[in-house]
This record gives C-alpha cells, structure tokens and sequence, in this order.
C-alpha cells in the first residue's frame, strides 16, 4: 500500500517538473518576442510629443488672471497665484506663454502710470519723422515745471519697461514690490515732479519678409569670418535638433528683425538723451535720481559725458544694487568724489536694512538693502531713499542759507563802512 502510494507520488511529481519546464520555455519564447517586437519600436519616437501652437490670450482677463485688493495676480476662478508650469513636459511653450503674459503685464503697468498717476507720454527722439521707430517716457503734470524738485527714475536691463523695476516681482509677488507706483505717488505727495525712463526700449522689432528661394536670390557674402558663421550656423542647427528630437511637431517661431531707434539705441545712449533734452531743461533746482541695477551703470556714464552739468543740478543718487564700475567706465576722480558725497547704494546683503557695509570701490557708500534677493533692493529700499534724499535736500538747503546770511552780513558791513565814509 505504501510503496504504490509513493510510487504514485513519484509519477505526480514527474508530471509537476516536466509541465513546469514546458511553461518556463513558453515563457521565454514570449519574453523572446516581446523583445524582438520593442526592437522594432522607436520608444523615443513615441515619448515626443506635439508641441501646442504658440497662440495666447491677449488680454488678462482672457488668461483669467486679475490682480486683487492687494495688488497681488490671482486666477479668477482658483484664487491661486500664478502657475508658470501650466503644461508638463513643456518648458518651450510654458516660456512662450509667460512671455506674452509679461507684454500684457507691460500694457497694463503703462495704463496705471496714466490713469492712477496721471503721467503722460513724451515720444522719442523728440524731432521724430511719422515713418521712424519711436520710443517714449512718461513725464508728471509738472515734471519740466516744478520748480524745486524733480525725480528721475531709471530701471535695469531687460525685458522691463516704463514703470516696473521687475516683471518677476509683479506676476510672482506684486504690483508694490515690482512695480515703480509706489515710488512715483511718495514722491507726488512730497511734491516732486517725475519723469519715469524707458532705457530698454531701444527698437522697433519687425517681422522679416518671407525669404525667396535660394536658387533665385543667392546668399550675399558675409562680412563675418567663416569659422564665426560656421560655429554660428551649428550652434543654431543644434538648438533646432534639440527642439525636433523632444517634439513631434515643433512650432516654428516667427522670425523677426529690430529696427534701432535713433540715439536711444541702449540704455547709456536713452538717459544720455534724455537728459539733453528734458532733465537739463527742466526748471527744478534741485534733481534727484533712483537707478537700478544696470540703469547705475548707465548713470555713470552720464556722469562721464555731462559730469560738470550732473554736478550742477542733482541733488542726490539713490542706487539699488548698481551694476556700475568706475575702474571699467573710467570715470575721473571729481566724479569718485562727488559719488562718495552724494550718492548711496542698497546692494544685496543679509545684513539688517541700511547697515554700513565695506566700501568696495572709492566711490559711493555702500549699505545693506535688507534682502539677498537682487530684483528687491529697490523696493526693500523705498523708506530708506526718500528719507535720504530729505537729509541731502535739508543739508543743502541749511549750508545754502548759511551762506545768504554770511553774504547779507558782509553787504551790510560793506554798506555801514560805506555810509560812515560818506
């Protein structure tokens, strides 16, 4: 009994094996063609994807976006901030949609410079024909008239224009801390008139006529060395693989061409005409300037052109995190002077607001902004500024007394002498 029970379990065990070893070889033979069939599929082909058309709203309200009570940029429907990353996987077309948000946010701050301070547009170059690029900046009611006080504002460099200091800090933070409104109504309050620059709005930017076939219109030769268009032409073929091998589909973008405005060409060139032909013309004693970042730089190299007429009627220089250097931009040791007398710059540090920081270069102080953050020091700065420019103003104001009182004194003596000899 026993030994036909093991033997039956001997044979069970058999069949067990062998019907093991026959799934295991199916197995392998299914493992076998799966391979052989993804072989055969380009995974990368099927992990690309069509790039949406770079086709946006043109208005806030169709980006259901809105700026709040607070001055904040909120979705209408959500109430959550702005999300840059609105398609995964995308970074191209999320750029490209945060781009055209930031024109809209442009057009948006110009029509707050209008309506909530009543600024208006003065056009540049000031003798520009109809058919020529024009650039602007935005002047106050009183901003040629004002007889005491004038405040010039003076951005960075980039993709800002008239009225914001960052474009970042507007859409991410808001409207106070990126925006120069708060600045320009201080200032209205304290009877300044202001003038607003635009130092990046150097051209008109123009789409290019479609291109003719080569075979009817051959390339013209290139003033360029061959090795500098050759590196050109496969960084740009590069950039274009780079695009073909993440989409399906790539958008082509619209080519375009930048037709220069006449001597507003960069940022040094727009303040320099600027203050030719409406700073040195306008009535204020005394003028006051705020500049940010690289819009310093381009401060000191009015300075560099104009330095006996800057000396003359500016009062007071606030800089925020200046990109200036006066060993680069050689400027003359009467300008290092009069920088360390009557200038000062909020630079970027962790140290407390307005804390005295090592100078250095030998030309203006330099004190901690209240924030590591570069895009914030002007705003971080705000009190600080217009509290800097009361004491400049005040201090003047005081030696200028001193001297008429020392002046009325030395008439009348002169005067008693006169009247004794008589």
């Amino acid at each position: 009994m026993l030994a036909h029970l093991f033997s039956a379990t001997s044979a069970l065990y058999i069949l067990w094996i062998t019907m093991a070893q026959i799934a295991g070889q199916e197995d392998r033979e299914k493992t076998t063609a799966l391979k052989d069939l993804l072989s055969r599929i380009d995974l990368d082909e099927l992990m690309k994807k069509d790039e949406p058309p770079f086709t946006f709203p043109k208005t806030l309200e169709e980006f259901e976006y809105a700026f709040n009570e607070n001055g904040q940029l909120r979705h209408i429907k959500t109430g959550e901030p702005f999300v840059f990353n609105a398609r995964e996987d995308l970074h191209r077309w999320n750029q490209k949609r945060y781009e055209a948000l930031g024109e809209i946010i442009t057009e948006y701050v110009y029509e707050l410079l209008e309506k909530k301070c009543n600024m208006s547009k003065a056009f540049l170059p000031v003798d520009a024909t109809d058919d020529e690029p024009r650039s602007f900046i935005y002047l106050s009611p009183d901003a040629l008239t004002n007889p005491n006080k004038l405040l010039v504002l003076i951005q960075g460099s980039g993709v800002v224009r008239a009225g914001q200091w960052a474009r970042r800090l507007i859409i991410n933070q808001d409207l106070d801390s990126g925006t120069q409104i708060p600045f320009i109504m201080k200032a209205m309050e304290e009877d300044y008139g202001v003038m607003v620059l635009n130092p990046n709005e150097n051209y008109l930017e123009v789409e290019k006529p479609a291109k003719s076939s080569p075979i009817n219109s051959p390339a013209e030769p290139s003033d360029e060395p061959a090795e500098k268009r050759e590196r050109k032409d496969e960084q740009e073929s590069k950039k274009k693989r780079e695009f073909y091998e993440k989409y399906r589909n790539p958008q082509k973008e619209t080519e375009t061409e930048r037709i220069p405005i006449r001597e507003n060409t960069s940022s040094e060139e727009h303040v320099l005409y600027v203050w030719d032909h409406f700073v040195s013309k306008a009535a204020a004693k005394n003028v006051f300037i705020i500049a940010h970042s690289y819009g310093g730089l381009s401060f000191v190299e009015l300075m560099n052109q104009r330095e006996m007429q800057v000396k003359n009627r500016v009062c007071a220089v606030a800089l925020t995190d200046s990109a200036h250097n006066i060993w680069h931009q050689e400027t003359t040791k009467g300008t290092q002077d009069w920088m360390q007398q009557f200038c000062c710059n909020w630079v970027s540090s962790p140290e407390p607001l307005d804390t005295q920081l090592d100078p250095m270069l030998p030309d203006c102080p330099r004190v901690s902004a209240g924030t590591e953050r570069h895009e914030l020091t002007s705003w971080m700065s705000f009190e600080s500024i217009f509290r800097f420019f009361s004491e400049v103003l005040r201090t003047k104001e005081e030696e200028e007394a001193e001297e008429n009182s020392n002046a009325v004194t030395t008439r009348s003596g002169s005067l008693k002498n006169k009247h004794q000899d008589l």
